[in-house]
């Protein structure tokens, strides 16, 4: 009988043996698809990976099972089942019953049809039976005896147990586990078979969890029945508004850490977060369709339970909602999150307190992470004041590239809240699709380019930027000769010339500072590999150029190309040891203001 909705759940191997009256389960392959073309490799694997099952099972008193992928039928009229997708897993699957023939004929087990429309009766025959010697017959012949040849190496040097054992797990019928099932998705009669291979197969796109889950969601299994029809409509509805809100980038960017993903897989997040929070099924935490299988266990055709279900998802996402149009808690939970905290690790702090408890609480997390384990509220203005000082002198970016990275971008979140008037948000989306890390504010005098072609570039950058000339009489004359000459000069030449632009920029000196976070930002890599350790002055107006045609940099790393934090700002082409002062004073200031707010609330 046709079912006119979706249906999806897990079935044991043993369940698609025989139908519900005890004869074989007729599966059909079309002449759209491709015969079996499974390699040797992919049968070992699939061999390898159920043993290891077996393996883990017997070690354990949990009962968990091995899923095998998707196998996606439509079933017709006369109760054939066509395969759609998973043709090759099913084959290979009758290959090893094939095989197994004589325990399967013990354990009064049968196999069931597989009937491939190509071939017709020949091809059925022939795995009823398989003859090695026919293997040149045809290409399907061939993969089918090179299937049959990797199975019976495989159980080559192992003791008949490992034959039963392996069946035993394979025929297994236990509900709870230690067998083997697949993700049974059967198309309603409506679908067309032939679209949906397409869509499965070219491109060789998988069924995502997400449309997994849907199916579940979605499935209707009595028509007549008005309240579970209604409720499909809303959640239907419901979904594909989800969906699209996620399809935001600064929505998305503000709670995933996950660049440039297909979009249409994005509302898996809010299923992830949520059966994470409350728990994985034991054992297969690691299995790709394990969000499928938490839910699977869950929904029963229960429609109370189905609308619970679905009002969780809805929760998690009016909580992210929530955060993300608040501007402090869209600031302070993006940066946690951006450092890998978890959602659910976050809404944890956030149940039972109130809006200013959640913001004090995440305040002494972000502390606890980027300065020192202490508690904020123990803390004096003053103490809190030195531990962002002693952090930040500490700081060296050979030892500690994480860490400054980390004090850069909370420096700039933290210089967004310090004005509540102010509305701009920090680009997460931007920050996270375009690698901004961290590289010196002036150059290194060491690091000087290495191939004449980066040489003569760096000094072409420089020679644009010269203001006073007088500085070094003829330093412009030989650089322009320097650049006109052949490829075929001399490493001294060049470093003769480095030395003397560096002193006419005031970087020939080499400052212990040069490593701390006094002279580091935030610059993208794509603008950081371009200039390869320039001058402040071309640095500056690369980073200024970019703000000029409105592409993100973020808000510090432009103040510091401005000298905005410096006492003198007469001579712009230069970032001296006043600067660096300047500007990590300004780091400071603004950290302890940031720390600060956490202790200034009152709390209840």
């Amino acid at each position: 009988m046709n079912d006119s909705s979706t249906s999806i759940c897990t079935k044991p191997i043993t369940d698609l043996l025989t139908d519900e009256e005890g004869r074989p389960t007729r599966f059909w392959i079309r002449a759209y698809q491709r015969g079996y073309r499974w390699k040797p490799l992919q049968v070992t694997q699939l061999l390898d990976d159920v043993w290891e099952f077996i393996k883990n099972t017997e070690q354990s008193d949990k009962k968990f099972f091995y899923c095998l992928q998707p196998l996606v039928i439509k079933q017709h009229e006369d109760g054939r089942f066509e395969v759609v997708d998973g043709q090759q897993r099913l084959t290979t699957i009758y290959i090893l019953l094939t095989y197994l023939k004589e325990i399967l004929d013990l354990l009064e087990k049968t196999r069931f049809s597989l009937t491939f429309e190509t071939r017709g009766e020949a091809n059925d025959a022939f795995l009823e039976n398989i003859d090695p010697e026919r293997a040149d017959e045809n290409i399907d012949f061939f993969h089918i005896c090179e299937a049959y040849h990797a199975i019976e190496n495989w159980f080559s040097g192992r003791d008949g147990n490992h034959k039963l054992k392996l069946l035993q797990h394979f025929l297994n019928d236990d509900e709870v586990g230690k067998n083997v099932k697949v993700i049974w998705f059967q198309l309603s009669d409506k679908e067309n078979a032939v679209d949906a291979f397409t869509r499965l197969n070219v491109g060789k796109i998988p069924l995502t969890d997400d449309e997994l889950i849907r199916a579940l969601f979605l499935r209707r299994e009595q028509e007549s029945d008005d309240d579970a029809k209604a409720l499909q409509l809303q959640i239907a509805h419901e979904w594909d508004q989800l969906e699209k809100s996620l399809q935001s980038d600064p929505f998305w960017y503000f709670i995933s850490n996950e660049v440039s993903p297909k979009k249409h897989n994005r509302i898996r997040f809010l299923f992830d977060f949520v059966a994470r929070s409350e728990g994985l099924p034991d054992g297969l935490e690691h299995d790709t369709y394990v969000i499928f299988h938490a839910y699977n266990s869950k929904l029963k055709n229960d429609q109370d339970c189905l609308k619970r279900e679905w009002l969780k998802i809805k929760q998690a996402y009016m909580m992210l909602e929530e955060w993300y149009e608040d501007r402090t808690l869209y600031h302070i939970t993006g940066f946690l999150i951006q450092q890998g905290f978890s959602i659910a690790k976050l809404r944890e702090l956030s149940e039972n307190n109130t809006k200013s408890d959640l913001e004090q609480k995440l305040r002494q997390q972000i502390f606890e992470t980027v300065i020192d384990s202490g508690s904020l509220l123990d803390l004096s203005d003053e103490e809190i004041s030195k531990y962002v000082q002693d952090r930040l002198e500490d700081l060296e970016y050979d030892k500690h590239k994480s860490d400054i990275r980390k004090l850069l971008l909370l420096f700039n979140i933290a210089t967004l809240l310090d004005n509540p008037k102010s509305n701009i948000r920090f680009q997460f989306d931007c920050f996270k699709n375009e690698n901004w890390d961290i590289e010196h504010v002036r150059s290194l005098t060491q690091d000087s380019p290495r191939t004449p072609r980066e040489q003569k570039k760096w000094l072409e950058d420089a020679l644009d930027h010269f203001l006073i000339k007088d500085n070094d009489e003829g330093l412009e004359e030989d650089i322009r000769l320097y650049i006109s000459q052949p490829n075929q000069v001399t490493g001294d030449e060049f470093e003769a010339l480095y030395r003397r632009v560096l002193k006419v920029f005031k970087e020939d000196d080499e400052h212990e500072s040069d490593h701390g976070i006094a002279n580091l930002a935030l610059l993208d890599q794509n603008t950081n590999r371009s200039y390869k350790n320039a001058v402040f002055a071309v640095k500056r107006e690369k980073i200024l150029t970019l703000d000029r045609k409105g592409i993100f940099v973020p808000l510090c790393t432009r103040n510091v190309f401005l000298k905005c934090y410096s006492s003198h700002v007469d001579k712009l082409i230069y970032w001296t040891k006043e600067d660096q002062a300047g500007y990590q004073k300004e780091i400071r200031d603004t950290l302890v203001r940031f720390f600060k707010a956490a202790c200034d609330r009152p709390h209840g």
